[in-house]
């Protein structure tokens, strides 16, 4: 198989980088400055111990591409982008070229799922910083990453038997997953507080003061509301953090920030939009289909648009500020 990773950020760069480096065919899809410098250079890949720069093939748009029967896309870009890159693949390889979700969030599989006929999740636990055009930094070890993958909504076919093999040869613990959205589902929970550390700061968000803590545990108790009025199932969180615990734990990079989350990173980098709506935004659409009320959820959500529409930076709203939207729609 071939794999195209589109959306070649931090985590794509990276699942594709080491893939290739365990001899598997591989075309990464970025755009950008980031494009340019992998173009022009090679991907620079560091890790806990080693440093190296990849010669990787890397274009912008899949109609630079021949594709056909034996290629895989992944997607890896934030789920406000799916739509777009389902119009490109759908132009340029039609709907039976097969799909896998390796994005947060559960609802990019739906998305794919109206428009393309063999669909896969990829459960994403990979702490990967992507910073510097060119340039991805992979701290986990022993193993980069933990990538579960099944078919959607249920199921193992012969496709996703060997991706997860090509994934393990890469160094990754990746086992297939007869019910992966069940994982989603248990991860989506945790990433909640993504945008907490976006606005409010990493720090603020790892020392977890009690502000913090409380509203994210409103969230969380909002989103696990809405998963029993709607009948979804979910790993729990001690499941996924023991699947973490024997997959890597977190090094140190000399010279390298540890980034937060992905939405933090989005923030750092001045992205034009992040992937809240497909985070928070999840909870409060299944609050709505549900009659669940979602305040908290929904402040972030909306104060996140508002952080983006302003211009801020990362660190640059106090909890406070959210807390207090929280309350004017009705929670607190």
């Amino acid at each position: 198989m071939r794999y195209i990773i589109y959306g070649a950020g931090g985590i794509g760069a990276g699942i594709g980088a080491l893939l290739q480096q365990a001899g598997c065919d591989v075309v990464l899809i970025a755009r950008g400055p980031h494009l340019s410098a992998m173009q022009d250079r090679g991907l620079l890949v560091r890790r806990p111990g080693s440093e190296q720069r990849i010669s990787v093939h890397a274009v912008g748009h899949p109609s630079e591409l021949e594709l056909g029967d034996g290629d895989v896309v992944i997607l890896t870009m934030k789920g406000q982008d799916t739509s777009g890159a389902l119009d490109d693949l759908e132009r340029c390889a039609g709907p039976e070229i097969p799909i896998v979700c390796g994005q947060n969030g559960v609802g990019n599989e739906r998305t794919v799922a109206r428009r393309f006929l063999n669909v896969y999740g990829m459960l994403v636990v990979m702490p990967a910083t992507f910073l510097v055009p060119g340039e991805i930094a992979l701290f986990g070890e022993p193993k980069p990453g933990l990538l579960d993958s099944g078919r959607y909504p249920t199921g193992v076919d012969p496709t996703v038997t060997q991706l997860c093999a090509d994934l393990t040869s890469a160094g990754f613990n990746a086992q297939p997953d007869p019910d992966v959205m069940r994982l989603k589902y248990g991860k989506l929970l945790d990433n909640l507080g993504n945008a907490v550390g976006a606005l409010c700061g990493e720090t603020a968000l790892r020392s977890a003061g009690n502000d913090v803590r409380a509203f994210i545990r409103r969230m969380r108790d909002e989103a696990l509301a809405c998963y029993e009025a709607a009948g979804i199932d979910y790993a729990s969180r001690s499941e996924v953090g023991e699947r973490r615990a024997a997959t890597f734990s977190a090094g140190e990079i000399p010279g390298v920030e540890r980034g937060g989350s992905s939405t933090w990173q989005s923030f750092r980098r001045g992205a034009p939009a992040i992937e809240t709506d497909w985070l928070n935004g999840e909870i409060v659409l299944l609050g709505l289909e549900h009659n669940v009320s979602t305040p908290a959820n929904r402040a972030l959500q909306l104060m996140a648009k508002r952080a983006l529409r302003a211009g801020l930076g990362d660190g640059e709203v106090p909890i406070e500020e959210i807390v207090a939207l929280e309350r004017e729609l009705g929670g607190g």
